[in-house]
């Protein structure tokens, strides 16, 4: 019998897990996350680029030092996490006016405003030529609530990638990954992963999210030991959500 999923809070906001996180050492894995965006994209995601469940900014960082000509927007729901990341862009000026945070939470509303320095336009229409998002699908009991912020940002023709972690078969095999991945992690991190693995979707369930979501488009993936992978282009603008209902 498959593990059933679990779903755990939605926002990680308390004192001791943005402590955690924000100390943590994720570089290898969010460079790497990175590295497959531009070979996936061709090293091209064009000018203005999402980052949806930002948290403390790792991967907003990263897309903008490595696009130095795009701007880039960070969303997240958790207060704590965008305050460590609005402490980290103060420490590099020189991404001032390119890279921005701002708290808002899924589903997004119908026209949410931009910070008043970025330059995008508006979210309603779609102006993003790029949206990414790292190890925020899990965390959403509703799921199409990413999917439906996924075609309400991006623009025409813009490129999505989306990383997450995968559930496994079992929780045999769940406590096998957190004994492998976290062996020296303090316990609040081995917790709230072990958390996210029973809280994580297969590919199956994700492929149907995505059929729902009217983003048939999208290719899914396993990656790894323990992810999954959703990458490809908006093909046009769709009501996402509005579509019939899936099938498993």
């Amino acid at each position: 019998m498959a593990l059933p999923r679990t779903p755990e809070p939605e926002l990680m906001d308390g004192a001791e897990q943005v402590e955690a996180y924000a100390s943590a050492d994720f570089e290898a894995s969010d460079q790497a996350m990175v590295e497959r965006l531009a070979h996936l994209c061709g090293d091209d995601p064009g000018p203005q680029l999402a980052d949806l469940g930002c948290g403390p900014g790792n991967i907003s960082f990263r897309l903008a030092r490595r696009w130095p000509a795009a701007q880039v927007l960070g969303l997240d729901g958790a207060p704590r996490m965008l305050a460590i990341a609005e402490q980290r862009l103060a420490a590099e000026p020189e991404l001032a006016g390119r890279l921005h945070f701002q708290e808002t939470l899924l589903p997004l509303p119908e026209s949410p405003p931009l910070p008043a320095t970025f330059s995008a336009g508006c979210f309603r229409t779609g102006c993003f030529s790029a949206v990414v998002s790292n190890s925020l699908l899990h965390h959403l009991h509703d799921p199409l609530g990413l999917w439906q912020a996924v075609a309400q940002l991006g623009a025409p023709g813009a490129f999505v990638y989306v990383q997450d972690l995968r559930r496994p078969a079992s929780a045999a095999a769940v406590e096998e990954l957190v004994a492998a991945a976290m062996a020296d992690a303090p316990e609040v991190l081995r917790r709230d992963y072990r958390a996210s693995l029973h809280a994580a979707f297969t590919p199956a369930e994700v492929a149907a999210q995505l059929r729902q979501a009217g983003l048939e488009g999208l290719k899914v993936a396993p990656l790894g030991d323990c992810y999954l992978e959703v990458w490809g282009r908006l093909t046009a603008r769709c009501d996402a959500g509005t579509t019939a209902p899936a099938t498993p």
